[in-house]
């Protein structure tokens, strides 16, 4: 049975939303494409129709991943306009954001794994990190004017860095000493 033009791109759009969450969970390579087609409830032989390879969908994925997150941070900005800084900070170095691998930061769940991945997923992680920095410097401009880009970097380090170490103990009272730990780090960044 033939799909229409829409049904195709409806599918493919399934496709890259199922693999941006799931590659956050298993990585690049934890998971099949049988899985990942499954996920998205379709075929593996519906999977060459839409993709060129694994990596192509793996680009797809990473540029849904880090989109997926900016709206997360703009909805925390949105949700408190007086503190978009303190908004951002408190959602993400969270014991809930340490949770979600599956819809969290792409950068804590796949840094590593996507330092291993050819040059192409690495510009959607690379586009993405530029744009948390703008964000970042935009916010901490509006506290302190100087050295914007060079806090920002060392904040959005700390966060990430932070959530990547909760995520690795067994601890729970060690993972949210960690986040604590950045939250007060990233604050004192931002006010000297």
């Amino acid at each position: 049975m033939r799909v229409s033009r829409i049904q195709a791109e409806q599918n493919r759009q399934t496709v890259i939303d199922v693999a941006s969450r799931l590659f956050r969970e298993h990585g690049f390579d934890g998971i099949g494409l049988k899985d990942l087609m499954k996920g998205a409830g379709l075929t593996q032989g519906a999977f060459y129709k839409q993709f060129a390879s694994k990596e192509d969908l793996a680009v797809q994925a990473s540029k849904r991943a880090m989109e997926s997150a900016a709206d997360r941070w703009t909805a925390a900005m949105a949700a408190n306009p007086h503190d978009p800084l303190g908004a951002v900070i408190e959602f993400y170095l969270s014991m809930d954001h340490r949770e979600e691998r599956m819809d969290g930061c792409p950068v804590a769940a796949l840094g590593s794994d996507a330092a291993r991945q050819g040059s192409d997923v690495k510009a959607s992680f690379e586009t993405g990190i530029k744009a948390y920095l703008e964000v970042l410097g935009r916010m901490i401009a509006r506290t302190d004017g100087e050295q914007t880009i060079e806090k920002a970097m060392a904040v959005l380090s700390t966060m990430v860095g932070a959530v990547v170490l909760s995520r690795v103990v067994n601890d729970p009272d060690l993972a949210q000493a960690f986040l604590g730990a950045a939250t007060q780090q990233v604050r004192d960044i931002v006010t000297v």
